[in-house]
């Protein structure tokens, strides 16, 4: 029997859990294994098994605490104090790689809530199925927009995923289909999204982890719209494929339409242009039926149609039978009737996932989306009472979902309806400690020694990125870079204040003029106050974020890692006895997307284009003559600001993370405390405006409170400042 030790703990606890096993062990196993097996080079059976402890960087309970009274939220239980959720699921947005993110779901002690809520009901995946698509997104500065390329690790994530073509892209999505597949509920239900490119193995991958016996639908959503016909030796593609399979045989389909009337664009769609149907979509999504129905009878009207065609106007309530094929849903696109439209690539419409979520879920149940984009499976979701779960490896993606989410909770919270309060987690320090090999799960004790004998390496690593030499004669400094003495911050814990006060001290007893310090976190606002200390006493101080990128030996190879200096945020507290407002004064940035003289030489005449350039937004423009002029976009520091939110009462919520220690799970204290959003102003596609001033908040006692300050810039990045206010 060739099994492996993994394949066969797995086995055990598949039988100890009461669960069927994957079909895959069928040959294994059997003496009549399958018929069909889709064979690729690089297929294994083996299933991703790390856990890494969730860290809780941000609570959102309030949309705004200065909306009105709170909704009556009935379904949960409410601090009526605080107007923060006190017990029950808490939705989860989750930013990192999802192969690692599902392992430890699946395996750790996240499990027991999600089998507590009621398994993963439904899942909706869109997987970035087109080899070659282009992931970067245009972001709006003014009248202007820039390009913000993908971040290497999304590069790196698509590279590897399309590296060797289709079989590579099968390796990545077969382990995260057999991962989702063992975290579902018994009467659960999937939906993978995908084109023409590789439906057909992706079918058959399908089959083989939930058994053909469980398909139940190629649903062919036609999306029409202009633009798709650039059709040359084929016929036109005009649809993507929706794969629906279940868990078991205990899956019941609502499969009744409540959307647009079927019979209307059965008898009428041939007639309406995409203007019209994305008005009939927008009433729909309003729910005023009363208004979806004077439309309707406003189209028949014009199109000189029967008047007993009205009755088809009334056709709402008892709905139609659903076919699998779906022509009443229009793409998502760029158009003002569209309010939903994020410019976000591939974003796809609310109705589609309307239709899917309530096939396939009932309200409380648990829904969830690892390839989550721009949050629309989420904000359906919210939208119709179900819980979610959202993952996504880009932080652009977790950003705009967030504030996706928060407009959600606002509009239901005007409505006087229910919604529940969603927590941002990540594997952080955790996923960068198994990177390097420490296993972020042992006992302390074992995981310094690990740390201690990964040490050298680390710092090898990431010197080496920073194009830096290891030196061990300077300490506490690393390396030199030229003239320039760099110091690493460690790879599980920030920067602290009083490891930059050291560095100054030491650099001034060495005779060192200028110093680097770089770390993957720092702590929250030590700068630049820290830097005019430094000029003081003669050294020129830089602070520099490692990104993610630099675990991947490709990237530093060819030169691609980019550090970016620490961003600060400058902010001011007004106080009237117990009530206080916070002012954002000032906003600093140092990005370098692109080389302007590069950009300005290659420009073609009469062209521009807009570039991220020593901290500044800049459109550059070569007139018929061939002279180049710039253009600043980001004449204030507010146009760096896209997101920015309060918490009044900053540590008083400790960051706690689950983990197992010789067989028994414990809750573990981090040292570091969650954000919780009181308050925020955010741009959005439609309103580019901001608030600089939050809106009052009153505090119920005298006494010291700590207030910090989250700002985020127009790229997802963000930066936090901790301002301690005395209220008596």
């Amino acid at each position: 029997m060739e099994l492996s030790e993994r394949d066969k703990q797995f086995i055990i606890d598949c039988i100890q859990r009461g669960e069927p096993l994957p079909t895959r062990f069928r040959q294994t196993l059997f003496e009549d294994p399958q018929t069909i097996e889709l064979v690729w080079s690089g297929k294994t059976t083996e299933v991703e098994k790390t856990v890494l402890p969730f860290q809780s960087i941000e609570q959102i309970d309030e949309p705004r605490e200065d909306l009105k009274e709170p909704a009556k939220l009935d379904l949960f239980s409410i601090d009526e104090t605080s107007g923060r959720q006190k017990g029950g699921w808490t939705n989860k947005l989750i930013w990192g790689d999802n192969k690692l993110i599902l392992s430890s779901l699946a395996n750790g002690p996240l499990r027991k809530e999600i089998e507590d809520a009621g398994g993963l009901k439904l899942v909706y995946i869109d997987p970035p199925f087109d080899v070659g698509a282009d992931f970067s997104i245009d972001i709006d500065v003014g009248k202007e927009s820039v390009t913000k390329s993908p971040s290497l690790i999304e590069e790196v994530a698509y590279r590897d995923t399309w590296g060797k073509g289709a079989d590579s892209f099968l390796v990545m999505i077969y382990q995260r289909i057999a991962l989702i597949r063992n975290l579902m509920a018994e009467d659960g239900s999937i939906y993978l999204h995908c084109d023409w490119r590789l439906n057909s193995a992706i079918r058959l991958i399908l089959d083989e982890i939930f058994g053909n016996s469980n398909y139940c639908n190629e649903i062919v959503w036609m999306y029409g719209g202009k633009g798709l016909t650039n059709a040359k030796n084929n016929f036109v593609r005009y649809y993507g494929s929706i794969f629906l399979y279940r868990s078991s045989e205990n899956v019941n389909l609502n499969i009744r339409s409540n959307l647009i009337s079927e019979s209307v664009m059965k008898r009428f769609g041939r007639y309406m242009n995409e203007d019209y149907q994305i008005t009939f979509h927008s009433l729909r999504n309003s729910g005023d039926k009363l208004e979806l129905e004077k439309a309707t009878k406003s189209f028949i009207r014009e199109h000189n149609r029967h008047p007993a065609d009205d009755d088809i106007a009334r056709d709402y309530g008892k709905g139609s039978l659903l076919k699998d094929i779906w022509t009443d849903i229009p793409i998502v696109r760029e158009n003002p009737s569209y309010l939903e439209y994020l410019g976000y690539p591939t974003q796809k419409p609310e109705a589609l996932l309307d239709r899917i979520i309530k096939a396939s879920s009932n309200e409380g149940d648990l829904v969830a989306d690892f390839f989550c984009g721009s949050g629309t499976t989420l904000a359906v979701a919210e939208k119709l009472g179900r819980k979610w779960i959202g993952a996504d490896l880009g932080r652009f993606a977790i950003h705009t979902t967030r504030k996706r989410l928060i407009a959600v909770q606002r509009e239901l919270k005007q409505q006087d309806k229910p919604y529940r309060s969603f927590e941002i987690l990540n594997l952080g320090k955790y996923e960068r400690q198994f990177f390097m090999g420490v296993d972020p799960t042992q006992p302390e004790e074992v995981r310094l020694e690990q740390s201690r004998l990964k040490e050298e390496q680390y710092l090898e690593l990431i010197l080496t990125a920073y194009s830096a030499e290891r030196s061990l004669q300077s300490s506490p400094f690393h390396g030199f870079k030229g003239p320039i003495a760099v110091l690493v911050g460690p790879i599980d814990a920030p920067v602290t204040k009083s490891i930059v006060q050291n560095a100054i001290k030491k650099a001034k007893e060495l005779n060192i003029t200028k110093v680097d310090i770089i770390g993957f976190e720092f702590e929250m606002g030590i700068k630049p106050a820290l830097q005019d200390d430094a000029r003081q006493e003669g050294v020129t101080l830089s602070l520099k974020y490692i990104p993610n990128d630099v675990f991947d030996k490709r990237a530093i190879e060819k030169g691609q890692v980019k550090f970016y200096d620490v961003a600060y945020v400058e902010a001011k507290i007004n106080r009237s006895k117990f009530t206080v407002t916070v002012d954002v004064t000032d906003f600093g940035v140092f990005y370098r997307q692109e080389d302007s003289d590069l950009i300005a030489a290659q420009l073609k005449k009469g062209g521009s284009k807009v570039i991220v350039d020593k901290g500044k937004i800049v459109k550059i423009t070569k007139d018929k003559d061939g002279k180049v002029s710039h253009e600043v976009l980001t004449n204030q520091w507010s146009d760096w600001i896209d997101y920015w939110a309060v918490d009044f009462n900053f540590g008083t919520k400790q960051e706690l993370i689950r983990i197992r220690e010789e067989g028994a799970e414990k809750q573990v204290w981090t040292g570091g405390y969650i954000f919780q959003n009181e308050w925020q102003s955010f741009r959005t596609k439609k309103d580019r405006s901001l608030e600089l001033q939050s809106a009052p908040h009153e505090y119920l006692e005298a006494g010291s409170y700590k207030i910090a300050i989250k700002v985020i810039d127009i790229f997802g990045n963000d930066t936090t400042k901790i301002i301690p206010v005395k209220v008596t």
